[in-house]
């Protein structure tokens, strides 16, 4: 093809448009000089637009029922350039714990149902019987048998390993700013046919066009480890409200937990707090009392990408700079579908 391209910013979302822009043809180098403090390494691995859904953002949820999708035909490809990401096909149950987030949940199944997604209202017997893991307190809640979820860190391995077979390089220096066409290293540039901002909460301070638009919300998670002699971890993703405070918990295969997450704006912080750590310990016991017995881990506090409209940003800058940023907490469920879509406007055939 002979067209350069760079991708600043190696989270799940730079990776697979690297991986798949690659695979397309194009010279691909990849920015990022500390992969690891990406939000998608600390992330839940739901895969759940249906449950994620609130009133007002049909927008966003359409988006991501067809990134849902496009999931299981990512994986595939995945797994066939790399190794198996960890697809769990499980679904996800939403518990309500006293009367007030009870008549939420209902809401939410109203509206679910206006948008014709079917979801299925449980007792909280009915929802201990899918999973017995729940405490008694749980007064109902709902069944979506579609979501997915994947396991984060397998994922984000995997994104690596396919990058690199398909000819991605890897340049650990930090990108300081990107103009038409170019990357801005210290006091040197350097030229492409295309540059994508892919920096998650730091793409703001890249492009001028991204001020105000982008902006970091912290969020932090706790990975717990069944043992032996505790209580089985949920099978399925639990979403649920806690006297209003939102908690989920997402398994992992070798009986670990993720219990997330906390969501405030902060800056850059990623000091994890005790206050916040603190409340996801305590909803998240009051939800499945059995964790209570599991190891901690993991503390852990990450950054999304918030956006002022909750939408993802996927569009030209200007000429030469394509921005894909603001996913906010739902960037491992877009990513297939953002990574299409910057091929898209690439002028790239999938």
């Amino acid at each position: 093809m002979g067209e350069r391209l760079a991708v600043v910013g190696g989270g799940v979302i730079g990776l697979s448009i690297a991986w798949r822009a690659a695979a397309a043809g194009w010279p691909v180098t990849l920015y990022d000089p500390a992969p690891e403090s990406a939000a998608s390494w600390v992330a839940g691995g739901m895969l759940a637009p249906v449950t994620e859904s609130r009133p007002g953002e049909e927008a966003l949820l359409d988006i991501g029922i067809a990134a849902l999708d496009a999931w299981p035909a990512f994986a595939a490809d995945l797994t066939q350039a790399a190794h198996d990401p960890g697809l769990r096909p499980d679904g996800t149950v939403v518990a309500a714990f006293d009367a007030a987030d009870l008549a939420t949940v209902r809401m939410l199944a109203e509206h679910l149902a206006d948008r014709g997604r079917a979801v299925e209202e449980l007792t909280g017997a009915g929802l201990r019987t899918l999973e017995p893991a729940l405490g008694p307190s749980v007064r109902g809640g709902l069944s979506v048998p579609g979501d997915l979820a994947v396991d984060n860190r397998s994922l984000l391995c995997a994104l690596h390993t396919a990058a690199a077979d398909a000819g991605v390089e890897r340049d650990l220096r930090r990108v300081d700013a990107v103009r038409p066409n170019t990357v801005r290293l210290g006091e040197s540039t350097v030229g492409y046919d295309a540059v994508v901002i892919a920096a998650g909460a730091h793409s703001a301070a890249l492009h001028p066009a991204l001020t105000g638009r982008v902006f970091p919300v912290k969020g932090e998670i706790l990975r717990l480890r069944a043992g032996a002699r505790t209580a089985a971890a949920p099978v399925r993703t639990v979403r649920a409200l806690v006297e209003s405070r939102s908690v989920y918990l997402v398994p992992r295969d070798g009986g670990e937990l993720v219990l997330g997450a906390t969501q405030y704006e902060a800056g850059f912080d990623t000091t994890p707090t005790v206050r916040g750590v603190r409340d996801l310990l305590t909803d998240g016991e009051r939800v499945a009392p059995g964790i209570a017995e599991y190891a901690v881990a993991e503390v852990a506090a990450g950054l999304r990408a918030g956006s002022r409209d909750g939408l993802p940003i996927v569009e030209w800058l200007e000429p030469g700079v394509l921005a894909a940023t603001g996913h906010h907490r739902n960037g491992l469920l877009l990513a297939p579908h953002t990574a299409t879509l910057v091929l898209t406007l690439l002028g790239v055939a999938r």
